[in-house]
């Protein structure tokens, strides 16, 4: 997709993940919207995007007829910010959640289909190259650990805000129909201190930790099947195991960080045209509703 490209808000996601890969792309007229002049000023600056294409209004950004969007503002502003964009036609990419609800969520999906306006969740892990390789192969088992070093949080915020990663991770992951869940965690005076998701279905188990408080911030994926165990450390280390032997995967030092991450494949993907089913990226919205239910009212305590 060649014209007209917006970035709705310039916070750290945007600017270290997804602008310089949105910039590097050619034929993009690139447009930029904060409520931080300074902010502003700065980035447009480093990319040399002039100053009719800085905007610290939604309407007045609107009205230069966009042909696409990148939404990057907090959570609590997804809603409102998406439902202006479908409203005006603009095909939207905004990262997960949707909203920090199930309601809401619905509601911008529904907007979306009704109005037949393309919407893109930011569910970059189904985009990473070591995990869509892993997705290939045998999936008996598959274990997922997304740890934090301290930073707790309110349960709501932390489920939809980064533990939906592990959600949405699984769900791509396992090899069919989830058939019964499982949840566990510990809330500590409001606030979560961790958290798991046991998903199972036909010859497949799948399960989903963080800690809060782990001393480290890691990612590690495990799947096992077929003789076969592959370790996904931190998106990229890969090792693999298999009858006796252990190989690991060199990475490739000079990919963009992007790349190892899925943010330059999701970004293709999405200007490209190639959008997934809306309605898988509600269900894990769905799980990750079930699981605040099971934290808030089902007695996880510390």
């Amino acid at each position: 997709m060649a014209g007209k490209v917006a970035v709705i808000g310039l916070g750290d996601i945007a600017r270290k993940a997804y602008l310089p890969t949105i910039t590097a792309r050619a034929g993009l007229d690139l447009h930029l919207m904060t409520r931080n002049p300074a902010r502003l000023a700065d980035v447009a600056d480093q990319y040399r995007v002039p100053e009719p294409r800085r905007f610290t209004d939604l309407d007045e950004l609107l009205a230069h007829g966009l042909d696409a969007a990148f939404v990057h503002v907090p959570t609590t502003a997804h809603a409102a910010t998406v439902r202006r964009l479908l409203a005006a036609g603009v095909p939207t990419y905004v990262d997960k959640p949707l909203d920090d609800s199930l309601a809401g969520a619905r509601a911008l999906v529904e907007l979306a289909e009704r109005l037949g306006v393309p919407l893109m969740v930011g569910f970059n892990r189904r985009y990473v190259p070591a995990y869509a390789e892993a997705a290939r192969g045998a999936r008996d088992l598959v274990v997922l650990q997304k740890n934090q070093d301290g930073g707790s949080g309110g349960v709501r915020e932390i489920v939809f805000d980064d533990f939906i990663h592990v959600v949405d991770t699984l769900r791509f992951l396992v090899p069919g129909p989830i058939e019964r869940t499982f949840i566990g965690g510990v809330v500590t005076e409001g606030e979560l201190e961790q958290v798991s998701l046991t998903v199972v279905g036909g010859g497949f188990t799948a399960i989903g930790t963080m800690h809060r408080r782990a001393g480290a911030k890691q990612e590690r994926l495990e799947v096992t099947g077929g003789g076969v165990k592959v370790e996904v450390t931190d998106l990229g280390q890969v090792t693999r195991h298999e009858g006796g032997r252990v190989t690991r995967q060199t990475e490739d030092g000079w990919a963009p960080v992007a790349r190892r991450r899925g943010i330059e494949q999701v970004c293709t993907a999405f200007l490209a045209g190639e959008l997934p089913d809306l309605r898988e990226a509600l269900r894990t919205h769905e799980l990750c509703e079930q699981v605040v239910t099971e934290l808030t009212e089902g007695g996880a305590v510390g």
